[in-house]
């Protein structure tokens, strides 16, 4: 995570952030505060926070002292081990530096730290802090029997270690955690009879898997996002027979198909930025960051379960963990041969037109190839259950699921403008004099971002009468640093775009979306009702960016300064990523008075955040509407069936349950066991399985 300065003045704010995909939750707030990614510390934290933590530490203290032997045993977590930037070999060094060891050393009293031996401590997050004086901030996981075999004259120093939260923590033992391959199998293999956990769960039975018809379940899943794929993965693992239904094509295929985008401009319809394998955000910046819980048993099964496929294993490190691209595409290709080696059936450049489905309960999907414009040639493929795995551009499967009345509730989403800064601008902002460490993604520090988001009060603006809108935040979305603006339309006759950056960031631009939050009463203001009121919303600035752009693909632009004072410069605009064009336009034309007035206001006040934001450089591109689904299917809690159609299980960012690529696939592989789980594959709760694998939670006292 990247800290960034911030005047002492500022750090009085409440901090709220939004992820990619998520509802807008966030609390009505009175307008010109600005939130910057700081942490409430000491005397800064509320008599709330502190009370709790108090009591916390107390209860550490109290269960140390009732078993101090356990000091000596297992593993012991040390946090905020902070090294200054001229001694830290830089962002990609993961292991135990000297200087590191110094740190360690001083931590548990230690008095020489040339003496202490490397192996038992391992680093699990290092993240950048830019404020004040800039260092890298580590947390490594020590282990105590290891550390004792190696120095045993440390005993006396760990028999004086105590628990603090946020310094030194215990953590759980458990065994290795892995990815979520060598769960089940572990599972699996140690499963004689019911076996079932201190809670009573059962997990797996092999005796009733014995017994059971050889009959395996047939599962559709369609869509091969994070969810799809995930979903997939845990059903094959566990037995099931399962087809994988993707209406664009393998990433071989696509990456041509998006190639002969951005060369010759065509569009093809159903291989593009938005459908293909791996989903949207395979040709995205691939960001791994959420607010799920990154030290939960789901989210690290998913992370390392990404680094058995290819990732690299800094994403279990980082701050601020991402892919690109560029090492998604390998990935992606990884998993693949692995779902189709365990007898997965995958249709590429497959559509599924219709759902069959007798009394209530699905039995079959019908599909057809995608090439297949008018659907003439559509045919059954039978199954027992369906995995609606779709993104949330896929908008013609909600039509469909309309017609067979599938509760559609229509969500809150946002909706704006994509904003284009060089790259080396960003850094200086953030960085100042270290701006050259950056060295375009090959330096000691990583290429700079940013998050920004303002509260603004519906009284601040002369909004409509019958509008009815209430409080509305603008924030910064999928901030890519070292990056460049992309098409994501899915018809010619309407622009979208998204950002996306390569592993490196060594792009020259730095680009993100700023968007305002929007909720039903602005889809009711103009006249959109009913359960795809949202989708209708965003076709309506689509199709107004297409033609203000001119046709062709050319995204309209504008300068924040000519934005900010409404009025179009002669003078030719600054150059753009954008790779297919862009016209100077006035972008007042695209959006609601409210809502353009709201992004210009931000601006202002994001300028009083970073100075310097707003620039001649500064270059808007419309438009961003597709932040995460207009529409959400509701389904059961427990089992993720739908509560319209039996044996319909609507998962990931489609159906309005996630944002981003992890919680898409944590989303979409709870659905895989629940699906498991309803067909005897599989019995009792999946979050007993991760936690009794999951060794890298913190012990609850």
């Amino acid at each position: 995570m990247l800290l960034l300065p911030s005047s002492p003045s500022k750090l009085h704010t409440a901090f709220w952030f939004h992820t990619p995909g998520h509802r807008n939750t966030q609390p009505h707030r009175k307008s010109n505060i600005i939130k910057c990614a700081t942490k409430r510390t000491g005397k800064q934290r509320y008599p709330s926070e502190k009370k709790k933590l108090r009591s916390k530490h107390r209860e550490l203290l109290l269960s140390t002292s009732n078993d101090d032997k356990t000091k000596f045993k297992g593993t012991w977590r040390l946090c905020n081990l902070a090294v200054p930037l001229d001694q830290d070999p830089g962002k990609d060094f993961l292991e135990v530096s000297d200087e590191l060891l110094e740190v360690i050393a001083k931590l548990l009293k230690f008095p020489v730290a040339s003496m202490l031996p490397r192996e038992p401590f391992s680093v699990v997050r290092k993240s950048f802090d830019a404020r004040k004086e800039p260092k890298f901030v580590h947390t490594v996981d020590m282990d105590v029997q290891k550390l004792l075999s190696l120095e045993p004259r440390s005993w006396d120093f760990i028999s004086q270690l105590q628990p603090k939260v946020g310094l030194v923590e215990r953590v759980h033992d458990g065994g290795d955690f892995g990815h979520l391959m060598s769960i089940i199998q572990d599972c699996k293999e140690n499963s004689e009879g019911v076996v079932k956990g201190e809670n009573g769960h059962s997990i797996f039975s092999k005796e009733l898997n014995k017994k059971q018809d050889t009959k395996k379940p047939k599962i559709a899943v369609v869509g091969s996002g994070p969810s799809g794929l995930f979903a997939a993965l845990v059903l094959a693992e566990l037995g099931a027979d399962v087809t994988l239904i993707e209406r664009g094509q393998p990433v071989e295929k696509r990456g041509r198909d998006i190639g002969s985008l951005i060369v010759r401009r065509i569009l093809e319809l159903e291989s593009n930025f938005c459908f293909g394998e791996g989903g949207a955000g395979t040709w995205s910046d691939g960001k791994l960051v959420t607010r799920i819980g990154r030290n939960s048993g789901s989210v690290i099964a998913v992370m390392k379960t990404l680094v058995q496929f290819g990732a690299t294993k800094q994403i279990l490190i980082d701050g601020k963990p991402h892919l690109g691209t560029d090492r998604l595409i390998p990935l992606l290709r990884n998993f693949r041969q692995h779902l189709q080696d365990l007898g997965v059936t995958i249709k590429f450049g497959t559509r599924v037109d219709d759902l069959h489905i007798e009394d209530g309960h699905v039995l079959g999907v019908m599909v057809s190839e995608s090439a297949d414009e008018l659907r003439l040639r559509s045919q059954k493929l039978e199954c027992d259950a369906v995995i609606l795995a779709v993104g949330h551009s896929a908008r013609d499967v909600y039509q469909m699921l309309l017609t067979h009345n599938v509760e559609l509730l229509p969500k809150d989403f946002a909706v704006g403008l994509r904003i284009e800064h060089p790259q080396e601008l960003i850094n200086r902002i953030q960085y100042a004099e270290l701006a050259s460490e950056v060295c375009r993604g090959r330096g000691k520090v990583p290429v700079a971002d940013y998050k920004v988001a303002n509260y603004i009060d519906k009284n601040d603006f002369n909004e409509s009468s019958n509008s009815k809108v209430e409080n509305r935040s603008c924030y910064s979305f999928c901030m890519c640093p070292g990056g460049q603006v992309v098409l994501t339309s899915t018809n010619p006759s309407e622009i979208c775009i998204n950002g996306m950056s390569f592993s490196r960031r060594a792009s020259k631009w730095a680009n993100a979306a700023l968007v305002v939050s929007v909720t039903q009463n602005d889809f009711k203001a103009l006249n959109y009702f009913g359960p795809l009121a949202g989708v209708e919303f965003q076709r309506e600035f689509e199709r107004s960016a297409a033609i203000i752009g001119g046709g062709n693909f050319v995204v309209p632009v504008q300068t924040v300064p000519d934005f900010l004072e409404n009025k179009l410069s002669v003078t030719s605009v600054p150059p753009s990523s954008y790779r297919l064009g862009v016209k100077a336009s006035n972008l007042h034309q695209l959006f609601p008075t409210n809502i353009t007035e709201a992004l210009k206001h931000s601006l202002v006040m994001f300028e009083k955040e970073l100075p310097g934001f707003i620039c001649n450089e500064a270059l808007l591109h419309g438009v961003e509407t597709r932040t995460s689904s207009p529409i959400q299917i509701p389904r059961d809690i427990e089992s993720y069936e739908s509560t319209s159609v039996k044996g319909l299980y609507p998962v990931g960012e489609g159906a309005g349950y996630a944002g981003g690529i992890i919680s898409a696939a944590v989303d979409g592989m709870h659905a895989g066991f629940a699906v498991a789980k309803k067909f005897n594959l599989f019995h009792g709760d999946v979050k007993s399985v991760l936690g009794k694998a999951h060794n890298a939670g913190l012990v609850k006292y």
